[in-house]
């Protein structure tokens, strides 16, 4: 069977099974889902089979952590390193469900984002994820569909983010506005309606991204999160630290808009850590309520209507502490991990990318114009037989 023959196939079938593939932005390791997955765009269905993260070996996190002072060589070095771990990804999801690789369908692989340089940050207007799909296609013997972000930018749109489709897909519900709030290395909240064009989407913050770093500088290295919020629970928020990191200015920016490590990776967080050096936890105490008030200040500013209900994913939803500033934040609105609506909430972002290359696999959108600024719906992703 030729390969076009077999994505032939797959469209055919009743039901697929396809792989998410997912680094964080936090670049802690490979988060991957098998779904079973019938039908495309309004038809879409979903059912997750497994999901398995894998931490970065700390030597490969490192490297990553570096990326953006990586030369070319090291950036090539990168691209095929990170490759090899989502293919071992890949084959370890297949082994939790009992599913052999040769029945898989399809794989769509993010990849690990390594520069963004959105058009609303007054940049060219460029994005780059590595994790090469050649490579992820010769060790799985699959067809992946990779680099999801790109064509959204080249039709002058963010490229980011990405997710709100699926949202809108797998989580909408008549008469509800949903809030669905992602908090993994950014945040990013998707307003859910009755309707596609009652979506609005957006990155609303730093999420977990300078609290991890700080994180690691308390732990010498030893963690690479503050595990269950304890850390910042411990500290105390420095409020004038607090009323100072408002006055970001991504904060205020107009949508569409998207962020990444360079609003705020090291340049933001190491110049904290310095000021606060004997005082990380009160740092993290700080950060970690800055990230809960610029979600709900970005609803409050930026969202058409409040929504009815907010379900949050990534790994933000396992912090307790944050938890605890976002539900105090936005009462009386409920507040609830995505957990309550059936989905592990590290494995959302996964099984999104697994939905994203579905609908590439039928020739459909993955983008929403009004969410990215792009031109138009495109077909996203490059694929690799």
């Amino acid at each position: 069977m030729t390969p076009l023959d077999r994505l032939a196939a797959a469209r055919a079938r009743r039901q697929r099974l396809v792989i998410g593939l997912l680094s964080g932005t936090s670049a802690d390791g490979t988060d991957a889902a098998l779904c079973a997955i019938e039908g495309f765009e309004e038809s879409t269905r979903l059912t997750m089979r497994a999901f398995v993260s894998t931490p970065f070996p700390r030597p490969l996190r490192e490297r990553i952590f570096r990326v953006s002072e990586a030369n070319a060589a090291e950036l090539c070095d990168l691209d095929v390193l990170l490759a090899e771990a989502f293919a071992d990804a890949a084959h370890a999801v297949c082994a939790a469900a009992g599913v052999a690789m040769g029945d898989v369908d399809l794989i769509g692989s993010h990849g690990q984002t390594a520069v963004h340089h959105p058009r609303s940050a007054g940049r060219l207007g460029a994005t780059l994820q590595i994790g090469e799909a050649a490579v992820i296609a010769e060790r799985t013997g699959c067809p992946v569909v990779s680099d999801f972000r790109v064509r959204d930018v080249a039709a002058g749109g963010e490229g980011a983010p990405l997710v709100p489709l699926v949202d809108h897909l797998l989580f909408r519900v008549p008469g509800r506005r949903r809030a669905l709030q992602n908090i993994g290395g950014i945040a990013n909240v998707t307003l859910v309606g009755d309707r596609l064009a009652d979506l609005v989407a957006f990155d609303n913050g730093p999420g977990n991204m300078p609290l991890d770093t700080v994180a690691r500088a308390a732990s010498g290295g030893l963690e690479s999160f503050d595990r269950n919020g304890a850390r910042a629970a411990h500290g105390r928020v420095d409020a004038a630290l607090l009323a100072e990191l408002h006055q970001h200015p991504y904060l205020a920016r107009p949508i569409p808009k998207s962020s990444g490590r360079e609003d705020f990776g090291k340049e933001f967080v190491y110049p904290l850590i310095a000021r606060l050096h004997d005082r990380k936890d009160d740092l993290l105490a700080t950060l970690t309520r800055f990230s809960a008030e610029a979600i709900a200040r970005s609803y409050r500013e930026m969202l058409p209507a409040m929504p009815d209900e907010v379900f949050v994913s990534g790994g933000g939803a396992l912090n307790p502490t944050l938890m605890g500033h976002l539900t105090e934040l936005l009462a009386p609105i409920p507040v609830q991990s995505v957990a309550a609506l059936g989905v592990d909430p590290e494995a959302k972002e996964a099984m999104a990318f697994a939905v994203l290359a579905n609908q590439t696999l039928f020739g459909a959108p993955g983008n929403v114009p009004a969410v990215t600024g792009a031109a138009g719906p495109r077909v996203l992703g490059k694929l690799s037989f």
